[in-house]
């Protein structure tokens, strides 16, 4: 039996951002289902950080997380976490009223998020198709996030600190006894008093090895692929572009163009594979927003989002089972809040208040638990 002070299950972005937390304070071990860290949504996400996005609690994380992203610990990666690159809304004419509701609920960002005129959202990209576009909005501060250096900083820093991930270790069994949590898995028995639950998509289902009732949780299929621009093109500085009713977004990546159908396919826990079907949905779209057709795509994958009802995370632990903490249903934000879910997480489990930076951006603990009213409706 390894005996340990919190038990982590899931070393993606989540397991991965609350042990780093964790780890300077509690002797924290992390168990993985597969061979690797991040295999399924994390190592599959083309992440950015935007705080134009998702309801009142996402964008209170994200802000509390901007800090982090921007100026992590010496040492906790060779080069920058968050590039710059910006997001440009455009509305074809059926979607100007969302437009105009996206700026009104923004508000708040204030000229960071402003409407421009159809022609500088064509100056900056400049393979527009100007009939599909009838009016746009910049938001010039968002910035891609190197998710693959922000995980590798969260793992570093756990084992720097004495915690251990332990790959192909899937929990097979969960169950409390004696003050302590004890996970059974192939490669031997593990037990802890507090067990963090940040399994993704599979979150409910080590619900249920435990004997606690789920959360509601719904993984959603969303799929990407790459793409060639036209010859000679320098898209380096192109903003990623999306429709307001998030309908397609395509943005440049490495010489080449990474584009998605934006969908939200119900899905069972699963290695998601990419659907030739979405891919060529998602062609004909972005086709429809650009002046020059899509000839090759190069490959496509998938990956999971899971959301519960309200499409707000949910951290923190539940009156249904002592010591069991909810680290799930991070849907499309989990990299980009990252920093303060962990966190959250990390001072919910060791029965401290939140940190006062979190506390000074509005967060509420009351807000993200499980136990909350309306989670399941």
């Amino acid at each position: 039996m390894h005996n340990t002070d919190v038990l982590i299950i899931g070393a993606g972005i989540a397991g991965a951002a609350a042990g780093f937390a964790l780890a300077p304070r509690a002797r924290v071990i992390l168990l993985e289902r597969e061979d690797q860290p991040g295999y399924h949504s994390t190592g599959r996400s083309a992440a950015m950080f935007i705080e134009a996005y998702g309801n009142i609690a996402i964008r209170r994380l994200v802000r509390a997380s901007g800090r982090f992203l921007r100026q992590p610990p010496p040492g906790f990666a060779d080069h920058p976490i968050l590039t710059p690159r910006g997001v440009l809304f455009v509305a074809p004419e059926q979607q100007r009223p969302s437009l105009d509701a996206l700026l009104v609920q923004m508000s708040d960002l204030g000229d960071r998020l402003r409407a421009i005129e159809v022609e500088e959202a064509v100056r900056l990209v400049p393979i527009l198709n100007r009939d599909f576009v009838s009016a746009a909005a910049l938001q010039r501060d968002a910035e891609d996030i190197d998710v693959h250096a922000l995980h590798g900083g969260y793992l570093k820093g756990i084992k720097h600190h004495g915690g251990q991930v332990v790959c192909a270790a899937e929990v097979t069994a969960l169950e409390r006894r004696g003050g302590e949590w004890r996970a059974a898995t192939p490669v031997g028995d593990f037990s802890a008093p507090v067990v963090i639950n940040a399994a993704g998509a599979w979150a409910d289902k080590i619900a249920a090895l435990a004997g606690v009732p789920g959360i509601g949780l719904q993984p959603m299929r969303r799929t990407a692929f790459i793409f060639d621009g036209p010859a000679g093109l320098d898209a380096r500085s192109f903003p990623l572009v999306t429709d307001l009713e998030e309908q397609f977004y395509f943005k440049p990546d490495a010489g080449r163009f990474l584009g998605s159908l934006s969908e939200e396919t119900p899905s069972e826990p699963c290695d998601a594979q990419a659907d030739d079907m979405d891919v060529a949905t998602a062609v004909d779209r972005i086709e429809k927003a650009i002046a020059f057709p899509i000839r090759r795509v190069h490959r496509g994958w998938a990956g999971l989002r899971s959301f519960v009802a309200d499409r707000t995370l949910v951290i923190g632990p539940t009156k249904a089972a002592e010591g069991f903490v909810w680290m799930a249903g991070q849907g499309g934000y989990g990299i980009e809040t990252s920093p303060a879910a962990g966190a959250i997480a990390a001072a919910l489990a060791l029965g401290t208040e939140l940190p006062a930076a979190l506390r000074g951006e509005g967060i509420v603990a009351a807000e993200l638990s499980p136990d909350r009213a309306g989670l399941l409706s």
